[in-house]
């Protein structure tokens, strides 16, 4: 019980941590947070669903798909609910997000059903053997593909012409348009990304979960409380914090039962940051004076 629970707990880590890497990466490059993120992990689930299992695509088409469709979803939150309000510097664009997930979740009840649905997949089916225990192996495909997603991400940043580009409109945005940077592409493009690493999470989760049109918002909730129990402007903090709280999830479900899990992770979010404000791998930023 204790190997599942740990198995278990690095797979919802690394969800709620592939979500968190998209706040933080709306974050670094434009000072503004994503609250629509549950609503694309959702969109993500719903689309693989109809495109896999209600229209028959296979995978390997199915998935790209979605993925594509989910990064013009992302296109669309920036270009319509953030950037007009954060040109003209207002704070506005944090209810145009939370407003335009909202919308999407309702249009989502609408179409796909209120109803929860069973996404199959054969690897439900396939077991492991970890420690003497049989394991899904998608349960241990969650955390391999999460580790992957966020080195292939670090990787990117540190060693492309993409990283050198993100890191300059990241340290200084006036002096990146000056060299002929277009910022507002770089900010659109970090908005996509987001919402692709929640269309995967999504994907990824979906055949562990029931998929519904409701799924989203509490999964973005506890996304966000881990990009700040992280340090939101630390990439390496964000996913430390995820696989974090998720074992943390997984162990009080295992030894004190289901109901308490969320008193249990959310009050030990607040007592971090109440010891720890600017997160636990998170540093207070220098300012100049």
């Amino acid at each position: 019980m204790f190997t599942a629970a740990i198995v278990t707990g690095l797979g919802l880590g690394s969800m709620y941590a592939l979500l968190a890497l998209g706040f933080h990466l709306t974050y670094v490059v434009s000072r503004t947070v994503n609250f629509a993120q549950g609503s694309a992990m959702m969109v993500g689930a719903v689309l693989g669903y109809s495109l896999c299992i209600t229209w028959g695509l296979p995978l390997w088409l199915g998935v790209p798909l979605t993925l594509l469709l989910c990064a013009l979803y992302g296109l669309a939150i920036e270009r319509w609910l953030v950037r007009p309000f954060h040109s003209r510097g207002s704070q506005a664009w944090l209810m145009a997000t939370v407003a335009g997930g909202m919308l999407v979740d309702n249009l989502a009840m609408f179409t796909f059903g209120k109803e929860p649905r069973q996404f199959t997949s054969d690897l439900l089916t396939m077991q492991v053997e970890v420690l003497g225990n049989a394991v899904g192996a998608l349960q241990l495909l969650i955390p391999l593909a999460g580790v992957g997603i966020a080195l292939g991400l670090w990787l990117v940043r540190r060693y492309t012409r993409l990283g050198k580009v993100l890191e300059a409109c990241v340290q200084n945005p006036r002096a990146a348009t000056l060299m002929g940077i277009n910022v507002n592409r770089v900010v659109a493009s970090a908005f996509a990304i987001s919402s692709v690493l929640a269309a995967v999470a999504g994907l990824l989760i979906a055949p562990l979960f029931s998929v519904s049109a409701e799924m989203g918002m509490l999964f973005g909730l506890k996304a966000f409380a881990v990009a700040i129990l992280g340090g939101i402007a630390s990439a390496g903090g964000v996913f430390a914090a995820g696989l974090l709280f998720g074992l943390t999830e997984a162990l009080v479900t295992l030894y004190f039962g289901s109901a308490f899990t969320q008193i249990f992770t959310f009050a030990l979010v607040i007592l971090a940051l109440a010891i720890r404000p600017d997160g636990l791998f998170g540093s207070r930023a220098l300012v100049k004076v």
